[in-house]
């Protein structure tokens, strides 16, 4: 069943029109015709059957049919604060992290960064990030789509951080997590390619971070995030729902 984004509260038996992008995709690449069956996600929650109706060659709309269901919040709020990391390695670790049920995700400049963008490039790559993160809604079947805020210093990130735990993937001052109480929020703070240096391990240390490590193996940053995320999603989120 084609499933589509669309960010409104939606109204049943209302006709709403398909964005020039979801009308391409569904009447050119599907091929669907008047009548046909899709299912609607509005990013907070609901999901909708609908039917497409006013099929022209370049444009679409859809008729609200019923709702399907309403995703629960997450039990386990996971906050990603993630080194922007160079080729296409940030867009897949937004792509996975969002598959893996992650509710946030900053990106985050360090002192070993490669990448730093600005203006207009920094303005398209965050609309970038944010369509990964709609796709992957997509395709996973997930109903909540993931905030993606603006970049920022590692350091201010980690400062302002209010989250229950917050876990830095570092081998320093390391706590089992079978120690810690079941929470409702974690940040989980990623480094770059190069990794935190050690200063800026003892700045966020400093701000209330604590290091995890996730075996004997040197992982790359991408790598690094997705298992730290599976790890999470199974110790306290909805893996074992």
């Amino acid at each position: 069943m084609p499933r589509i984004y669309y960010p409104a509260s939606l109204t049943l038996d209302a006709v709403y029109d398909l964005d020039a992008d979801n009308a391409a995709h569904l009447i050119r690449v599907l091929r669907l015709t008047e009548g046909d069956q899709i299912e609607v996600f509005n990013g907070q929650g609901d999901e909708y059957s609908a039917s497409l109706c006013d099929v022209q060659k370049k444009s679409a709309a859809f008729k609200v049919q019923k709702l399907i269901r309403q995703e629960e919040k997450p039990a386990l709020t996971i906050h990603l604060g993630q080194v922007v990391s160079k080729g296409d390695r940030m867009d897949f670790t937004i792509q996975k992290a969002t598959e893996l049920g992650v509710s946030e995700i900053t990106p985050l400049w360090s002192e070993r960064c490669e990448v730093r963008l600005k203006g207009e490039r920094l303005e398209k790559k965050m609309q970038h990030w944010q369509n990964i993160a709609i796709s992957a809604c997509q395709q996973s079947g997930r109903c909540w789509v993931p905030t993606i805020n603006p970049p920022q210093d590692f350091l201010d990130w980690a400062k302002n951080n209010k989250d229950d735990i917050r876990l830095l993937m570092h081998p320093h001052q390391q706590q089992p997590l079978s120690q810690y109480a079941q929470p409702y929020s974690v940040a989980l703070l990623i480094g770059p390619e190069g990794g935190f240096s050690e200063d800026e391990v003892t700045q966020a240390i400093d701000t209330g971070f604590t290091g995890l490590c996730l075996g004997p193996r040197i992982l790359r940053t991408e790598t690094a995030s997705l298992a730290a995320i599976s790890v999470l999603q199974y110790v306290w989120g909805d893996f074992n729902s």
